[in-house]
């Protein structure tokens, strides 16, 4: 009995295992070679599996982009936490221009997120679900990171977080998009330090820049 009741548990945790190893090789792939580049077949050859293996988890090579951009919102997420308690209101605007060098060391990552935004459109797809979950909780946590800011000083009490938080988002969103529109010739990181530049220039009390 307490056999049989290991063998699913166990069947499950190594299904999960799996999963997880398919979705780190395809990000890695994705991100140096492109989505529409890589075939299913080098991702599982990575993986030591079939294809037909691989499509037991994932039902498509669509399934399992949602998947990569669910590891990569994971990802962000796991990053932003560490980030140190005391951090002030000028340390989170910056933390965002980090945030974006880390995005272009995997640039490949930037264009699966364009291409899966723009079927997030949709109402009715599994991408539009993803990513709506993504804005809320990523407004939030960045609205609660000001908000400390504000409670520490470091910003002016009477900042929008939420409204600040939503805008460097989009903004930051936007200019992912023009970057791969622009085949990379938009200085994304740049772009990105000066909009949160002029963000800290109006929300700190001194109206000190980063």
């Amino acid at each position: 009995m307490s056999s049989s009741t290991r063998g699913p548990r166990g069947s499950y945790s190594v299904g999960i295992a799996r999963r997880q190893k398919i979705v780190e090789a395809a990000a890695q792939r994705f991100a140096q070679e492109g989505y529409h580049r890589t075939p299913l077949t080098r991702i599982a050859e990575d993986v030591g599996i079939t294809e037909g293996g691989l499509l037991h988890h994932f039902r498509s090579k669509k399934h399992l982009l949602l998947g990569v951009m669910e590891h990569r919102f994971t990802t962000e997420a796991e990053w932003w936490a560490r980030l140190s308690d005391d951090a002030t209101g000028l340390d989170v605007l910056r933390a965002m221009v980090a945030a974006t060098e880390r995005h272009l060391a995997q640039p490949g990552l930037i264009e699966l997120f364009v291409l899966t935004s723009a079927e997030a459109a949709d109402p009715t797809s599994a991408a539009h679900t993803l990513f709506a979950e993504r804005y809320e909780r990523a407004v939030d946590e960045l609205a609660r990171l000001l908000l400390h800011g504000v409670r520490q000083g470091t910003l002016r009490a009477d900042t929008d977080c939420t409204a600040v938080a939503r805008e460097c988002i989009a903004v930051s969103d936007g200019l992912q998009l023009q970057w791969v529109i622009t085949q990379g010739s938009l200085d994304l990181a740049h772009a990105v330090r000066l909009h949160a530049d002029r963000i800290a220039r109006t929300i700190t009390p001194d109206g000190r820049g980063l």
